[in-house]
């Protein structure tokens, strides 16, 4: 399927209403599986793809060229739609301009913005900061005006919660809306109090709520997050921690017995082939190998 046909499908579901659980793919692998499982659409998230493609935290280290490879990888990939994490856009205004037509091309769905300082750092940890509310804006008006797909969704997420209140945060929501962003983003309110008064105050546009396991916003159900109003339910790096957990598992029992076999913590042979589709490359081969 083309990219102007997801984002145009994309914005549809959207606009029906009923929240999208949507899982975070740090790697192609991971959004094979996000995919194969029926899920409806893939966040690339950048905090995934510092941890898992530098080995390092969430302070900023990835660029935007990075970010371009793995969103071109995972659109080769599959056809779901595609949420990417494009943290500040890499600068001034007109970086966001250049980022945003970047990724659009690599097959972005929606491109996610925020308003932090630069360097930025995980949403969840401390010492954060955010922007003046102009520069937050003019951001978002270079992204809407960067799109050349008018179903390209622009994502703005405000973190000033932690450093300005809960209601500048809201505010800044709002103000982003003025700008033309598609959905917003109030990341890590603190209490349930707080996500419920988002699409309350926000009314009118699709807001997207990030649980992190194990961060400051608390986990809730996604019935529950679907009557009060959320578009998007986004789990970031549930299938990067799952994997540390395996990884962690299975090589601590290599270590301990110093011999594993498929009895042991791990994905069979056949899965994991069967999950890059080896039998699809299989026949190619076969169908173009040389007669003689």
């Amino acid at each position: 399927m083309l990219s102007h046909e997801i984002n145009r499908t994309f914005r549809d579901r959207l606009n029906q209403g009923g929240a999208i659980l949507m899982p975070g793919a740090a790697n192609a692998l991971a959004a094979r599986v996000i995919a194969d499982l029926g899920f409806e659409a893939i966040y690339l998230s950048g905090a995934g793809l510092t941890n898992t493609y530098l080995g390092m935290p969430d302070l900023g280290f990835v660029s935007l060229p990075e970010i371009a490879q793995h969103t071109s990888t995972i659109r080769n990939t599959t056809d779901l739609p595609i949420v990417v994490d494009a943290d500040t856009g890499f600068g001034n205004a007109l970086n966001v301009h250049h980022t945003v037509r970047t990724l659009e091309r690599a097959g972005a769905s929606a491109i996610q913005l925020e308003d932090q300082v630069n360097p930025k750092r995980c949403g969840h940890f401390s010492g954060k900061d955010v922007v003046d509310l102009n520069e937050a804006r003019s951001r978002i008006k270079a992204a809407v005006d960067a799109r050349q797909d008018p179903n390209l969704l622009i994502v703005a997420r405000t973190d000033a919660r932690a450093t300005r209140g809960f209601n500048e945060a809201i505010d800044r929501a709002a103000a982003f809306v003025e700008d033309g962003a598609d959905v917003t983003f109030v990341e890590a309110p603190e209490s349930m109090e707080e996500i419920r008064d988002i699409p309350t105050r926000l009314k009118g546009t699709p807001q997207l709520v990030n649980l992190v396991v194990g961060g400051k916003t608390p986990i809730m159900d996604l019935d529950e997050l679907d009557q009060m109003g959320f578009g998007l339910v986004l789990y970031a790096n549930v299938a990067l921690q799952g994997a540390l957990l395996g990884m962690q598992k299975a090589l601590s029992q290599l270590k301990t017995d110093q011999r594993l076999d498929e009895d042991g913590p791990v994905a069979s042979f056949k899965v994991r082939q069967a999950t890059v589709e080896k039998d699809k490359w299989d026949a190619l081969e076969a169908r173009y190998a040389d007669k003689g």
